[in-house]
């Protein structure tokens, strides 16, 4: 598809849809933006711009995606991956999948592996517990334990842990590595990634970051935006005593509190699962443009 043939978009009409989604953006990353400024840092919020090394700048960035045609869109001009003929910008599909074709193929087997799967709800988020069995003084965050360290090693040794996602295994201490019931590895990723995992909702942000410019960059800010709020989830769900961010505790040592674990896995796992398939689906488009 040449730009001649693509939709096009004048300024008139693009403008207006990159200015909602930078006000949008700038919103949810103000407070990240005013703490750095200040060098200070949130423990639960700037995990997702720590761990995957995103810029809020990025974020902010808005991409229509391939196939479409911006007329007078001189910064998109100048951004990678982009192209200009006669005035008019749209994303290069080619120098895209030259570049990061291998990166697409790994994202998408790994997306579609996991929406094949059925969700399991009982891991409890006892891989945060693992993190923190028995660890003395390399503890991850600057966070209280809630229930002091011995209380913490004896949640852990009282529950089966069964986690299947590698990057959160490989932060478990040494001594919890052989108490999980499953043993992921990044060449088993594909094999043992599960809908009901929060860290893979929470991912959903990470391949959707690494898949700009060439999807939609709505996907990317609502991945971010689902990737917030179960990392809240997340670290009220830890050993981490998060009431100084006036957030309450999920006591999943208490049947109470797996209940509500699991009640709100269940409802990231069925939102994840939506996004998880625009996201593919974005990935189908853009393979399409880079056959015709």
């Amino acid at each position: 598809m040449t730009v001649l043939d693509s939709p096009t978009l004048a300024r008139a009409e693009w403008a207006p849809l990159a200015a909602a989604h930078a006000e949008a953006a700038d919103a949810l990353t103000a407070g990240h933006r005013e703490r750095k400024g200040r060098g200070e840092s949130h423990a639960i919020e700037d995990f997702l711009f720590e761990y995957y090394a995103t810029r809020p700048s990025h974020l902010r960035r808005w991409h229509p995606g391939p196939g479409v045609v911006l007329e007078d869109a001189e910064d998109h001009a100048s951004w990678r991956f982009y192209r200009t003929e006669r005035g008019r910008t749209q994303l290069d599909v080619d120098a895209f999948m030259e570049a990061r074709g291998t990166a697409v193929d790994l994202i998408e087997r790994l997306l579609r592996a996991t929406a094949d799967r059925p969700a399991r709800l009982g891991c409890f988020g006892l891989h945060e517990w693992a993190m923190a069995y028995r660890v003395g003084e390399g503890i991850r965050h600057p966070l209280p334990l809630r229930l002091g360290q011995d209380g913490t090693d004896a949640v852990v040794e009282s529950h089966p842990i069964a986690c299947s996602h590698f990057d959160a295994f490989r932060f478990f201490t040494p001594e919890a590595v052989p108490l999980n019931r499953l043993q992921p590895t990044r060449e088993t990723q594909a094999q043992l990634e599960q809908p009901g995992c929060l860290h893979a909702t929470m991912d959903l942000y990470k391949w959707a970051a690494k898949l700009a410019p060439a999807i939609p960059s709505s996907l990317q800010l609502e991945a971010f935006v689902l990737a917030l709020e179960v990392r809240r989830v997340d670290m009220q769900a830890s050993p981490y005593d998060v009431s100084s961010y006036g957030l309450p505790a999920i006591a999943i040592e208490t049947p109470e509190g797996k209940r509500e674990y699991v009640e709100r896995q269940r409802d990231f796992a069925s939102r994840g699962a939506v996004l998880r398939g625009r996201i593919v689906d974005a990935i189908t488009r853009l393979r399409d443009a880079a056959a015709a």
